[in-house]
C-alpha cells in the first residue's frame, strides 16, 4: 500500500514533493505504506483544479449531483471489505468493529443524504422575496485517523450534493483509506476538479489550506487544540468553519435505573475503537450509595470485551493508534494513580509489539482530577460518585466540552428531565440509541456546527435574500 501519486484536477498525478509519509500498523509497529507528503505548490494546484471546478458544477442540476453520488455509493459498496482491511491495518481496531462501525454505517450517511437532498428547499418563495441557498464554494476537508472513512463521507457527501468542490487532506496517520475512497469517486466519473486529494502533514497541507485565499470554507474535525489553531488561521480570511472537536462526556445513572443495559452502553462507548472516539462517555456518574454494585458490575461486564490483535476475529480492543497516543493515554493512567484514584481495572502500560492498552477503569474520582477534566483519547473510564442529582448535573456540566453523554433513570421522563439540563450536543436517555442521521455536534469548546442530516448538508450552504 505504497502510493506515489495524489489526486488532482481528475487524475493521479506526480507530487512537486519528494517526500513521503510512513504509515504504521500500530498491532505490529510495522510500517504498511506510505503516501506523498504534498507541499504548499500540491496544494495550490488542487485548489486551483477545485476552484475551476466550481464555476460548472454549482450550477450543475441537483438531479445530476445525486446521480454521481449514488454512483459513488455503489462503487463504494463493492469495496466493504477492502476498506475495512485497509482500517484494520492503519488505524489497529478488530476486524468486526471495522466494518460493522467504521464502514456500514458511514454508506447509510450517504443514503440520508441522497434522500434528504430530494426534499431539501434550495429555494423558498416568501411573498415579496426568495430565499435561495446556494454551495459555499471551495472546501478545504482536513480529517482525523480515528475513523479515516467515515469522517470524510460525514464531509464529502453533502458538500458535493450542495453543490461544492472539496480538496481533501486525510489525516497523516491513516490516510490509506483515503485513496481506496479516491479510486471509488475516479470510477464514479465525477467533473475533473470536483474532488481532490493531497496527503500531507497538518503544520504543511493543512496550514495552506487554511489560509488559502481561494478556499472557501475549512471543515475541521480533530483535538480542540488543532480546532483552534485551524480556525484562527481560516478567520484571518473570514472563511466558513466547521469544526468538530474533542469532548470529555458525562453518563450519569441515576438512582434505581436498571443497571445493566445502562452499564453496557457505557462499556460500548468507553471502550470501542479503544477509547479513541470523541463522544466516548469517559465520566461515569454514579449515586453514592449505589457505587458498590455498580463498580463490581462494571469488573465483571469488562470480561465481555476482548482485548488484543485486531487480526484475531473475535477481538473487539485492538492497540492505540500511534506511539504518541500510547504515551499520551500511558501519562494519564499514571496520573490518576498519583491524583489518588482508585484502579478497579487495568495497570500502567508496558511497552510491547504494538501500541496496547487495555481496559481501564478508575473509581473514586474527583472532578478537579487531570483524569477527569482532560480528554484522554483511550480506553480509560472515570467512576464519580455524586449524593444528589443536583450535584451530578452540575459536575456533568464542570467541564469545558460539551460533546456527548447519556442519563439512565428509573423512568424515561426522569431520566429526560436531567438530560434537558446537561449542556451538550447530543445526549442519550435510558435505551435510546444515537443515530447517525441526526445531527452531530458540539456546544462550548466541542466545536462550532453540525454534522448528518439536514443540518450537515446545511453547513455547506450560503443563504441568499432575493427582492423581487
Amino acid at each position: 500500500m505504497h502510493f506515489k501519486k495524489i489526486f488532482i484536477n481528475g487524475q493521479w498525478v506526480e507530487p512537486v514533493s519528494n517526500e513521503t509519509i510512513q504509515v504504521e500498523n500500530p498491532a505490529t509497529k510495522q510500517i504498511i505504506g506510505s503516501v506523498p507528503a504534498s507541499n504548499e505548490e500540491d496544494v495550490n494546484k488542487a485548489v486551483q483544479a477545485a476552484k475551476d471546478a466550481f464555476e460548472t458544477w454549482q450550477f450543475t442540476p441537483v438531479e445530476e449531483r445525486t446521480e454521481l453520488v449514488q454512483s459513488l455509493l455503489k462503487e463504494l459498496e463493492s469495496r466493504v471489505d477492502e476498506m475495512a482491511d485497509v482500517i484494520v491495518k492503519e488505524l489497529g481496531c478488530g476486524r468486526r468493529f471495522a466494518k460493522h462501525n467504521q464502514v456500514l454505517p458511514y454508506l447509510d450517511d450517504i443514503r440520508t443524504h441522497l434522500e434528504g437532498i430530494k426534499d431539501y428547499p434550495l429555494e423558498e418563495k416568501y411573498g415579496e422575496y426568495i430565499i435561495r441557498k446556494e454551495p459555499v464554494g471551495i472546501i478545504g476537508a482536513l480529517t482525523p485517523w480515528n475513523y479515516p472513512l467515515g469522517q470524510i463521507i460525514k464531509k464529502l457527501s453533502p458538500a458535493l450534493l450542495a453543490g461544492n468542490t472539496i480538496v481533501l487532506k486525510p489525516s497523516q496517520s491513516t490516510p490509506l483509506v483515503a485513496y481506496v475512497l479516491t479510486k471509488a469517486i475516479e470510477a464514479a466519473h465525477f467533473p475533473k476538479g470536483v474532488f481532490n486529494l493531497v496527503p500531507g502533514r497538518g503544520s504543511e497541507v493543512g496550514n495552506v489550506l487554511a489560509t488559502h485565499k481561494d478556499v472557501n470554507m475549512v471543515t475541521f474535525t480533530g483535538s480542540t487544540k488543532g480546532g483552534r489553531e485551524v480556525a484562527k488561521l481560516a478567520l484571518d480570511d473570514v472563511k466558513r468553519i466547521a469544526l468538530e472537536l474533542g469532548g470529555k462526556s458525562p453518563a450519569i445513572i441515576l438512582k434505581d435505573a436498571d443497571l445493566k443495559p445502562a452499564i453496557s452502553k457505557v462499556l460500548d462507548k468507553i471502550y470501542l475503537n479503544t477509547g479513541q472516539t470523541c463522544s466516548a462517555y469517559s465520566r461515569l456518574l454514579v449515586p453514592r450509595d449505589e457505587k458498590d454494585k455498580i463498580e463490581k458490575l462494571v469488573v465483571e461486564m469488562t470480561k465481555d470485551y476482548k482485548f488484543g490483535n485486531p487480526e484475531d476475529p473475535e477481538t473487539i480492543i485492538g492497540p492505540l493508534a500511534s506511539q504518541s497516543q500510547f504515551d499520551k493515554v500511558s501519562y494519564y493512567i499514571q496520573k490518576g494513580i498519583e491524583e489518588g484514584a482508585k484502579l478497579i481495572i487495568g495497570k500502567i502500560p508496558q511497552e510491547s509489539e504494538g501500541y496496547y492498552v487495555g481496559p481501564t477503569v478508575f473509581t473514586d474520582v474527583n472532578n478537579d482530577m487531570e483524569i477527569a477534566r482532560n480528554e484522554i483519547f483511550g480506553p480509560v473510564l472515570s467512576i464519580i460518585p455524586y449524593d444528589t442529582v443536583e450535584e451530578a448535573i452540575e459536575v456533568a456540566n464542570d467541564t469545558e466540552y460539551g460533546l456527548s453523554g447519556a442519563v439512565f433513570g428509573p423512568d424515561d421522563k426522569e431520566a429526560y428531565d436531567v438530560a434537558k439540563q446537561i449542556k451538550t450536543g447530543t445526549i442519550v436517555v435510558n435505551s435510546g440509541n444515537q443515530l447517525h442521521k441526526a445531527p452531530f455536534g458540539g456546544f462550548k469548546h466541542s466545536g462550532i456546527g453540525r454534522e448528518g442530516g439536514k443540518y450537515g448538508l446545511e453547513e455547506f450552504l450560503e443563504i441568499k435574500a432575493v427582492f423581487i
